[in-house]
């Protein structure tokens, strides 16, 4: 069971456009859910659904709007939430920026695509590829004769249109790792996690069938493949694109599919491992009685020597009543940005094995104020290409279609920070 109804307010409740699916839910119903919201509020108990007699609100906020779906039944919430931010990510691909305005400019629009995305409330075509084929942000000139249903709707791969030619046949791989991790001021890992995603980019022609192989050590257990546990990598939260044949990853780990024409996410896993901290930060905070304080971060890369960190933000608190700031670094520029309470240590290049200092000095008029305030983590953005924590890594990239055409595969792996924090003692 999933949707009755889906509104789309402004930012003070009043609808904008809404869609009655099933109307089985009277329309008035949505008058009573921002007293709700703002009730809910109040009392910090704020959730992403809410109830009204027998009526259930389900909702999201995104940008100055709210997505709202209704429904009497005990719907499939997580159906109807992957929906509200499917719709989000279509409208976006239609209008660029989702906010009141591109919704007010393109009513017809939006119509239209919300009858196509849902039908009696169960969602139907939500890929925005397919859509564009036929709701076009043009107007429509009359056409004699028998309208034209496109073959993809019909298709069993309704994801891929037919007919696609390319005078080079390629497919690029990019592996990216988001390394979450969070220290304690003593230095022991409080949480450590992986997130990964395996995005492609798609210029095949015709239907072509794909097989990617991994070093995932379940198919190398299930095949007996010579491959030692060091060399392979157990992949938790498997989440795979729609294309993807699930029935043959549950017999066989073989991700085999059709894919999508250009840009999209084939696959997400986690991997719950002790991550060593690829750039570690210690800091020493000295306050001096003549009202000042001075902060030194020395920062190192404990990766291999061969591997290069671009782009490296150390974001270092800072005292919010702070001053006439002076810093000195080894490597890389020094900014402090007092909107924010904190000093961004830049660095474009940081090799592995590598250690940088940075100094800063501040003059502070009431030194007993930190005290109260606490002290935020510092933080830490970064990127190493050709480099996976995890050790994934893409050992064939099959591509089979039937005028056997060859194909070019091209990978390349990138670890970047997710979440990624150093508390300060």
């Amino acid at each position: 069971m999933s949707a009755s109804a889906v509104f789309i307010l402004d930012v003070k409740g009043k609808p904008l456009i809404s869609r009655n699916y099933k109307g089985d839910v009277p329309m008035s119903e949505i008058e009573h859910f921002m007293s709700l919201l703002m009730q809910r509020e109040e009392e910090g108990a704020l959730a992403p659904l809410m109830s009204h007699g027998r009526v259930h609100f389900l909702w999201i906020k995104y940008s100055n709007l709210y997505l709202v779906a209704t429904t009497l039944k005990n719907a499939n919430a997580s159906l109807v939430y992957s929906f509200l931010y499917k719709t989000v990510e279509v409208f976006s691909e239609y209008f660029k920026e989702l906010e009141e305005e591109s919704i007010r400019d393109n009513f017809v629009i939006v119509y239209e695509l919300l009858d196509e995305l849902m039908d009696f409330g169960f969602p139907q075509t939500t890929d925005s590829k397919i859509l564009q084929e036929y709701i076009t942000q043009q107007g429509n000139k009359l056409e004699t004769g028998k309208s034209r249903v496109p073959p993809t709707v019909t298709n069993a791969v309704s994801w891929r249109s037919e007919g696609i030619k390319y005078k080079k046949n390629e497919v690029f791989i990019d592996v990216i790792e988001s390394v979450n991790l969070l220290v304690n001021a003593n230095g022991s890992v409080l949480l450590s996690e992986i997130v990964g995603t395996i995005k492609l980019k798609v210029f095949l022609s015709g239907m072509p069938e794909l097989r990617l192989g991994l070093n995932d050590r379940v198919l190398f257990e299930l095949t007996g493949l010579p491959g030692s546990k060091n060399k392979s990598v157990e992949l938790e939260d498997v989440k795979f694109h729609q294309c993807v044949r699930l029935s043959r990853f549950d017999n066989d780990r073989t991700i085999s599919f059709i894919p999508p024409d250009g840009d999209f996410e084939l696959m997400s896993y986690r991997l719950s491992t002790q991550v060593k901290p690829l750039i570690w930060i210690e800091s020493v905070i000295e306050k001096f009685s003549h009202s000042r304080v001075e902060i030194m971060v020395k920062a190192k890369g404990q990766f291999k020597k061969q591997s290069v960190a671009n782009s490296v933000e150390i974001s270092v608190p800072v005292p919010s009543d702070a001053d006439s700031p002076r810093f000195k670094t080894s490597v890389g520029s020094a900014k402090y940005m007092p909107e924010k309470n904190v000093v961004i240590w830049s660095i474009k290049s940081f090799p592995g094995g590598k250690e940088y200092l940075m100094r800063a000095h501040f003059g502070l008029p009431s030194v007993e104020k930190e005290e109260v305030e606490g002290r935020p983590p510092i933080g830490v953005k970064f990127e190493i290409p050709y480099f996976t924590v995890s050790g994934i890594q893409v050992r064939y990239m099959k591509i089979i279609e039937k005028s056997g055409y060859q194909a070019l595969p091209w990978v390349r792996y990138i670890t970047q920070s997710g979440d990624y924090q150093l508390r300060t003692s």
